[in-house]
């Protein structure tokens, strides 16, 4: 169902996105996505901005934190939800990832949440809600349809996410792929994982967004300003995809057809 209302532990719930110019980032995604943008206090002086499609919350953007590392792209962060995220991130450390902060809670009761990184280095957040379980809406045009981790270990990967979440993997060919994961939770398939398709790559995990057109949404994309990194490319069995960069230098994927 595209309305939802809650996630099972280990499922990708939430995407938001780090901008080096939130205002670049609102016009576009706005544009092209059709989101409207409600604006929260994020402290500090900063907004973290929700966006809405249909009246239900489906991604989230900000400005990049001004303590971020120097020459930090933007980036589109990755949630897992968790029944506990203390619970959870006890689980990252004793399955070899590595903790960026420590859980904190969101204010208003939204819910609790942490970084961390996966034992290849890949950054992925981890989300236990409170009156916020996530996207309210998926699988449809301008929302969240997939998340795949895209690594250079790929069992060690999977593991770690299988031992922090209790999730369970399946693997086999797909497409001009030599193999392909896809991480399952309660038998239905959740997310997937590959390995990185350009060796030295840094592991990381890309969202993708559902359109009606992958060949009329690449058009608009360039025509508001991004870049495409991979043309419209069919997958056998899945649909059509493309890779594209946003004007303010995030990477994130659109395509048709549903989630496997």
């Amino acid at each position: 169902m595209p309305e939802v209302q809650s996630y099972q532990q280990g499922t990708p719930c939430w995407v938001d996105l780090s901008s080096t110019d939130i205002e670049v980032s609102k016009r576009f995604y706005s544009e092209l996505f059709g989101w409207e943008l409600e604006a929260r206090d994020a402290g500090n002086g900063m907004s973290y901005y929700m966006a809405t499609l249909k009246g239900r919350y489906v991604a989230g953007m900000m400005q990049q934190l001004p303590d971020a590392p120097p020459g930090m792209p933007s980036y589109w962060a990755n949630y897992l939800a968790v029944d506990s995220a203390d619970e959870a991130a006890r689980r990252v450390e004793a399955a070899g990832g590595t903790l960026l902060s420590p859980p904190d809670s969101v204010p208003n009761g939204s819910g609790r949440m942490f970084f961390a990184t996966d034992p290849t280095g890949a950054q992925i957040a981890f989300w236990e809600s409170g009156n916020h379980p996530g996207a309210g809406l998926v699988n449809e045009p301008g929302t969240m349809i997939w998340n795949e981790l895209q690594t250079n270990d790929v069992r060690k990967a999977v593991a770690f996410y299988e031992s922090v979440t209790g999730c369970s993997s399946e693997t086999g060919p797909a497409g001009d792929l030599r193999e392909y994961t896809s991480l399952l939770v309660g038998g239905k398939r959740i997310a997937g994982a590959l390995k990185v398709p350009i060796e030295g790559m840094s592991p990381f995990w890309m969202t993708y967004f559902n359109v009606p057109d992958i060949d009329a949404t690449v058009e608009q994309a360039v025509d508001l300003g991004s870049h495409v990194i991979a043309p419209a490319f069919d997958v056998p069995g899945v649909g059509r995809m493309a890779v594209l960069m946003d004007p303010a230098g995030a990477a994130f994927s659109i395509m048709t057809g549903l989630a496997a």
